[in-house]
Parts: C-alpha cells; structure tokens; sequence
C-alpha cells in the first residue's frame, strides 16, 4: 500500500486568512493616510491660457 499525502486539505482556509490580511492592511493604510494633514496652498493658482495656443479641431 502506497503513502498517498492529500495536500488539499486546509488550502482554503489559508486562503481566506490571506485575502482577510490583505483586506486588512489595505483598510489600515488608508485610515493611516487619511489622518495625515497634508498641506493645501493659501492662494488660488490661476493660469491665463492665451487664445493663440488653443487650436481647434473638428
């Protein structure tokens, strides 16, 4: 009789752990960038685009 060793078992369970870490960290990264302040410029950036560099197309 010959040793036939199953490797299916418990697969799926390790699987779902991963996927559940890896949803897990993803969530933990974005509350971790959510709470940093980043800074936003005091003043209105304008640019004026003259007329002569648009062109039109049809």
């Amino acid at each position: 009789m010959q040793f036939s060793k199953n490797t299916s078992t418990g697969t799926s369970k390790n699987f779902i752990i991963k996927i559940i870490l890896v949803f897990i960290v993803i969530i933990g990264a974005v509350i971790l960038l959510n709470k940093i302040d980043f800074p936003s410029p005091n003043t209105e950036i304008e640019k004026i685009i003259p007329n002569e560099k648009l062109k039109i197309i049809k």
